[in-house]
Parts: structure tokens; sequence; C-alpha cells
């Protein structure tokens, strides 16, 4: 990389447009319809009602602990997640704890620029108890998992979709995070792309400490290929498209 390129490519993360920010007239500035705070999902699609976040009782290691015993794991054990783990992980990442000024916004469990919220949570489910092995996708709203698709090779398509990470297809279930940048674009302009990608660390860093909470083990991946991965959740790749990986299992005690 060129000292040109470096650049350009650090602009990126500087703080500098917001100088320019004050100057765009945004689009909620100019009133134009605010994007949804889910995307659409088909009414007629199966539906799994999760574990009430207020029913929880998994989870509980106490927060200094699980900090100390974050990292990234790599090697899953062949047990199952239960249906209540699987609850906890994903009101953990995307739990709505409420929405304000009539839909305009969705306070959740992570941090996220003006509260947009840029993301929707896939789920290559391979050891759910109770669960069907297949695609789903949370709906965060209603806190339920929405079945999208069953596949053979599902697994194995995710850890190619990964660059051939193997240890993917070996988890419970993998966490795929679409991003919807609209939504932070609406609000945010030309200052969204970094926001976005900072409001992505938020979500997977709750997912490794709610996962050490549970005896389990989270890895985050951005080392994929776009467009298998897109492929695989079904997205467009343009309004709505992968940004992070997370395979979760079950860790080998010490």
């Amino acid at each position: 990389m060129t000292e040109h390129d470096k650049r350009i490519h650090r602009e990126f993360l500087k703080a500098e447009g917001w100088v320019h920010f004050g100057e765009l007239r945004t689009d909620q500035q100019q009133r134009l319809p605010r994007p949804p705070l889910q995307q659409p999902f088909p009414e007629t699609a199966p539906r799994l009602p999760l574990i009430p976040p207020a029913e929880l009782t998994v989870g509980t290691l106490p927060l200094l602990e699980a900090m100390r015993r974050r990292e990234s794991r790599r090697k899953y054990t062949e047990a199952f997640l239960t249906l209540e783990e699987l609850s906890f992980l994903l009101w953990a990442t995307q739990g709505v704890r409420g929405i304000f000024r009539d839909g305009v916004a969705a306070f959740r469990t992570v941090p996220s620029a003006g509260a947009r919220q840029p993301f929707e949570t896939y789920l290559v489910i391979n050891r759910v108890e109770g669960v069907q092995p297949g695609l789903y996708r949370y709906l965060s709203l209603e806190h339920e998992l929405g079945f999208v698709r069953e596949e053979p090779d599902l697994a194995a398509r995710a850890a190619e979709a990964c660059n051939g990470q193997t240890f993917v297809a070996q988890s419970a279930v993998t966490f795929v995070w679409v991003a919807i940048p609209y939504r932070t674009e609406w609000r945010y302009s030309i200052m969204s792309p970094k926001l976005v990608a900072l409001d992505a660390g938020h979500v997977c860093q709750n997912l490794y400490l709610a996962a050490e909470a549970i005896g389990a083990g989270t890895c985050a991946i951005a080392a994929y290929n776009q467009e298998l991965a897109d492929a695989l959740v079904g997205v467009d790749g343009e309004d709505e498209f992968v940004i992070y990986f997370a395979p979760v299992g079950k860790v080998a005690t010490e």
C-alpha cells in the first residue's frame, strides 16, 4: 500500500468528517420517510417464540469473570445449546429494551449511533435443543426466531463463505450480522460507514461476554467472501449485506 493509499483509507477513521456533516441536509432533516426498525418478514413463515428476557435464568456469571475469560475460541464440543441459552445470546446482542418517538428508534442491549441499530441477525443453527437445523432470522421486535429455510449443507456453506475456516461448520450456531446501512445513513449521511463499523463491534463484544457466561465461546470473523456470504443468507449485497460472522459453541471445561 502506498503512502497515498494509507492516507486515503485512514481518513475513514478520523473525526474530521463531522466538520462537513453540519453543512449537509440529511434525509432525516429533509423529513424523508424513516427506514423501518426491522426488515419485513413473511407472515406465513414459521416462527418460534424465544424465552422472554424477564424469565431468563442463564448467564449469571459475574461480569468481571466473563471479562477475564473472554477470548476468541475456535474449538467447540458437540454439545447442544438450549433454547434458553440461545434466547439469552440473542437478547444480549440485539434485544429490544424499548421503542421511542413512535418508532423512530429502538433502545437495545447494545449502544448504537443515534439508536439507529443498523443490523439484522441471521443464524445458521446446527445444534440447539428443540430447534430444527437451518437458517433463521432473529425478529428482535417480537423476540422470536423466524425460519428462513432448511438446507443440508448449510454449515459447510457458512464455512466456505468464511474463506474455508472449517471451525465455523463445527459451531452449535453461527451468528451472521447483516448491515442495513440506510438506517444510519438516514440520520448521519457521510459519517455512516464509520458508525456502522463501530456499532458492529459493540454487538459482537456483547456476544463474546454473553457466550462466556453460559460456558460457550465465539470467534469474530471479518475475513469472508462477500458474495458467498450474501448468497448464504439471501440478501442483495447493496442495500443489505453481511458485515460480520461469529460462530458459537460450547467449549471444553479446563
